[in-house]
């Protein structure tokens, strides 16, 4: 693959973000429901992370939020009104708890939006996305066919992309996407392992504090339907200690780019078996490196509270090694701080940690590298993606006036059922189908109002 490089597309944060605390095991999410929420914020904070990466030269782009509240799915379940304003009155006031999973803003997300093969990998040379089922949830099961369209008009060209539908919408497929998704290379052009983690095989009896949201039979039929080589694809099973202590995703405990895996002690159930399985799948490609962190200096609690494996590892340009994009909060950790001064000391793969502000996004559970979704492109793929959807400094100033002339300062509790946030959200993603360039029919309201 010429020229590839791993380009990042981040979620924007949408109009109605807001505290519904409706992850089960998202600690931080838990923690937080029913805090005001700061939209504005959150769109600002993450359209900076994602300009500090497009500034430095790495390959940066954007992807939609979702309609939301999402009045169709209100209307199937039997919620009428003589407007759309009033279907969501209606429905706040008669069964609240399913309104709020009809208006988060969870796809912001982008690390759930799908799993993503790039062409060096795939039998056909083409880079796969499926897009995550996400079934464990509510509020994000009803994501999927909208991301689904979101990538197909991004990466149109079907000579070089193939988005698949998401797997069938039952628990036995319970897909969360790239969160539990790893590929390791000694080039991004060049043939790598995918690992494939999962919570519980769909056949066993799980019982637990909290769910297993990957199921490893969701992991065999994403590696089979993007073509991927089996010999250079690897599944392994995420502690169940992990997924106790509130790592609701691998990726709260393991991030990886390039040869380099950097895990915590306790994200494998069999730590052993998945290295000796990843050096085997490697094997004659590159030597993979691994950096884990023992329990001993970051406490799994400490690493899962302050995020420090969800956080970016990158490739920056300039830079002889690798470079880990944090959020604030691991800064502000006492554990996680003292480790990356140690870890940035040595002479190993990763070379400094640079700090994010994405507070709005960590309240709900979502560090930096929930934001984003990894997409490995070579030149001509890169060529071929929607222009608008790319990162530049003059879309970024275009997307932060779109977010302070229609987002809110603030969403309280008591503001949620507000039926003006229907039409307030319309007008803000109508807005944004012109700046991406995603068309007029993009959204359901504009579908429906054609």
């Amino acid at each position: 693959m010429s020229g590839a490089v791993e380009a990042n597309f981040d979620g924007l944060v949408g109009p109605t973000h807001n505290y519904g605390g409706l992850a089960p095991g998202n600690l931080a999410s838990a923690k937080n429901r029913g805090s005001v929420a700061r939209p504005r914020d959150g769109v600002i904070e993450g359209l900076a992370k994602a300009r500090s990466l497009a500034d430095a030269g790495l390959a940066q782009g954007i992807l939609p939020p979702q309609e939301r509240p999402d009045i169709p799915a209100l209307r199937a379940l039997g919620f009428a009104g003589a407007s759309d304003g009033a279907v969501w009155e209606a429905a706040y006031k008669a069964a609240p708890e399913l309104a709020l999973n009809m208006l988060s803003a969870s796809s912001m997300w982008a690390a759930n939006a799908a799993t993503v093969s790039p062409g060096a990998d795939t039998s056909d040379g083409r880079v796969h996305f499926t897009p995550a089922n996400l079934v464990t949830a509510l509020h994000r099961s009803i994501e999927h066919a909208q991301t689904g369209r979101a990538l197909a008009r991004i990466f149109a060209d079907e000579d070089r992309f193939e988005v698949h539908g998401a797997l069938p919408s039952q628990s036995h497929f319970a897909d969360e996407g790239a969160a539990n998704h790893v590929r390791l290379c000694a080039d991004h052009g060049a043939p790598g392992v995918e690992i494939f983690v999962h919570g519980r095989d769909a056949f066993e009896d799980w019982q637990a504090k909290f769910p297993a949201r990957q199921t490893l039979q969701a992991c065999q039929a994403v590696a089979r339907r993007h073509g991927l080589d089996p010999a250079r694809t690897v599944h392994i099973r995420q502690s169940r200690k992990a997924i106790e202590a509130g790592a609701f995703h691998n990726d709260v405990v393991c991030v990886g780019t390039g040869p380099v895996l950097f895990y915590h002690e306790h994200a494998f159930e069999d730590r052993d078996a998945a290295l000796a399985a990843i050096r085997k799948a490697a094997d004659g490609l590159f030597e993979p490196v691994f950096v884990e962190v023992p329990d001993a200096e970051v406490p799994l609690s400490d690493a899962i509270t302050s995020y420090l494996f969800n956080s970016q590892l990158l490739i920056w340009p300039g830079e002889g090694r690798q470079v880990l994009l944090a959020p604030k909060e691991t800064e502000e950790t006492g554990s996680t701080r003292a480790y990356c001064e140690r870890l940035t000391a040595g002479n190993g793969p990763i070379g400094a940690v640079r700090f994010a502000d994405v507070r709005q996004s960590m309240r709900n559970g979502g560090g930096p590298a929930c934001l984003r979704l990894r997409v490995v492109l070579d030149e001509a793929q890169r060529a071929a993606v929607n222009p608008r959807a790319w990162l530049t400094p003059e879309r970024h100033e275009e997307l932060t006036a779109w977010a302070n002339a229609h987002y809110r300062e603030t969403l309280a509790p008591d503001d949620l059922g507000d039926p003006a946030l229907v039409d307030e959200s319309r007008a803000a993603l109508d807005a944004l189908t012109q700046i991406l360039g995603l068309g007029s029919d993009f959204y359901p309201f504009q579908r429906a109002g054609a």
